[in-house]
């Protein structure tokens, strides 16, 4: 058997809107996009969304919007992926890490304060594998010390805890529609907002500063677009917007199909000696992104290797963030310094995961894994 790391649920219904958009005349931004931005947002239940190319774009815009830049501090997680903490050195401002909660893996808010110094800006939670973070008491820190909250939900469009659903505490949230992703265009993001000021500044800076973008150009009485600011080739296209827009009538139901996955997962590995999974907190509904698993560290790249060789795709979500070459060379990390989030990075295994997986692949996955953990 062949189990695939990822299948995308794209449709007939969304392979349709999407033929519809190319035999329309524009394929750039324009008003499929408009009208994704704004069946987004009600679905999340704040007051604006921005389409853009990526969560990576949505992070870095939403920190230079709130005037993030050279010499300032933002908080974040080493247990991410790279584009987090990336995002923050491409507007010259440094990446401040703070070691997560073990049993999570999401940002541990009890140490945020502690990290907290005169440069600091904002604070970054990472919503890992689909859990919501404690936005709670990171709201609060926050508000207490005039930081803003830029919460990065490449995993959690589905989201909640304690009554609150993402993107609703922050200042602004980035979503990922990469291929991988519960709601996929390929590629893709969006900016949940909170303020009408900085969706205007969003809109214009995604399309590199201008005041009108081509689609507000168009069928109009001529007149020169200006530039206001300095912004980037950042904007989501009608063709992305076309992929998505029939997607969110169906979050919820896919939800469902994943949680139905996800329950025979831990039916299957239940009792299984050596395997550990993250904690769901109380209180939560995870947006179940994707499905891990720790194990030995000394058996952990063995035990890949084997579910390999079953032709299981696997991945490695994630290794942390300080470890990688560049930040320690760049940045002066180095291993030790944030023990939990080194313990899942060297222990943790993505098996694969999807809405449409169905029991027998899941046994196959399930039983190669206890194999390949006997015989490691």
């Amino acid at each position: 058997m062949r189990v695939d790391f990822f299948r995308h649920n794209i449709t007939a219904a969304d392979r349709k809107a999407l033929e519809r958009t190319l035999k329309g005349l524009f394929i750039s931004t324009g008003d499929e996009v408009g009208e994704f931005e704004k069946k987004f947002a009600n679905y999340l239940g704040v007051p604006y969304a921005v389409g853009v190319t990526s969560a990576t774009a949505g992070l870095h815009l939403a920190l230079e919007a709130f005037g993030i830049g050279k010499g300032d501090e933002v908080i974040t997680t080493p247990m991410t992926f790279i584009a987090t903490a990336n995002s923050i050195l491409h507007t010259g401002a440094h990446s401040v890490f703070v070691d997560v909660e073990r049993d999570t893996g999401n940002i541990d808010a009890n140490l945020i304060e502690k990290a907290i110094t005169k440069k600091t800006k904002a604070i970054m939670p990472v919503h890992l594998y689909g859990q919501l973070c404690d936005m709670t008491a990171i709201k609060k820190i926050a508000r207490a010390h005039k930081l803003k909250i830029i919460e990065d939900a490449a995993h959690s469009v589905e989201a909640k805890r304690d009554g609150v659903g993402v993107g609703q505490l922050g200042d602004a949230a980035a979503f990922s529609f990469y291929a991988t992703k519960n709601m996929t265009s390929g590629e893709g993001g969006a900016i949940s907002v909170q303020s009408a000021k900085i969706t205007k500044y969003l809109r214009q800076s995604r399309i590199h500063g201008m005041s009108k973008d081509a689609a507000e150009r168009f069928g109009k009485k001529f007149s020169h677009y200006d530039m206001h600011i300095l912004g980037w080739k950042y904007n989501m296209s009608n063709i992305q917007a076309s992929l998505l827009l029939n997607q969110i009538d169906r979050v919820e139901k896919n939800l469902k199909m994943r949680e139905r996955v996800w329950k025979m997962y831990l039916k299957e590995l239940a009792g299984v000696e050596g395997v550990s999974f993250p904690v769901i907190r109380e209180g939560s509904r995870s947006a179940l992104h994707l499905f891990t698993v720790q194990v030995a560290p000394k058996k952990r790249d063995k035990v890949l290797w084997k579910l390999e060789a079953a032709k299981i795709g696997v991945a490695v979500n994630f290794r942390p963030v300080h470890t990688m070459t560049y930040y320690k060379k760049n940045l002066g990390l180095k291993r030790g310094m944030f023990p939990n989030a080194e313990a899942i990075g060297d222990s943790v295994i993505t098996l694969p995961f999807y809405p449409t997986l169905k029991l027998p692949a899941v046994k196959y996955v399930c039983d190669s894994l206890k194999k390949a953990l006997k015989s490691t």
